[in-house]
């Protein structure tokens, strides 16, 4: 049996990977840099990155003793998709709520 594939929704469900993500996103980081964030074993924080690593989401090399890790946004574009979708349905509630409160003003 293969190993299983993470998606992205699945990568970002976690508080501690979306934390990892943010990190990140500020610059290039060894694992012991990303570990020193968190009160969480070493080796708690490689199964972490290992699930951002299989959703494509971060990339590790060896860089002399230490693995440094990379932020790769583009599997994101994923869930701004699948988020716009549902952001129309947002985006008319507020406007039904701003009609009826302007409504109610007039009153």
């Amino acid at each position: 049996m293969g190993a299983v594939k993470h998606d992205v929704f699945h990568a970002i469900a976690d508080p501690t990977r979306r934390e990892m993500l943010r990190l990140l996103s500020e610059k290039d980081r060894p694992i012991s840099d990303i570990t020193s964030h968190f009160s969480i074993s070493r080796t708690a924080v490689t199964k972490h990155l290992g699930i951002l690593t299989e959703a494509d989401l971060v990339s590790g090399k060896k860089v002399g003793r230490e693995k440094i890790y990379s932020l790769h946004p583009e599997p994101l574009t994923e869930l701004k998709d699948w988020l716009s979708y549902y952001e129309r349905f947002w985006n008319n509630k507020l406007s039904m709520l701003k009609h009826l409160v302007e409504d109610d003003e007039d009153l």
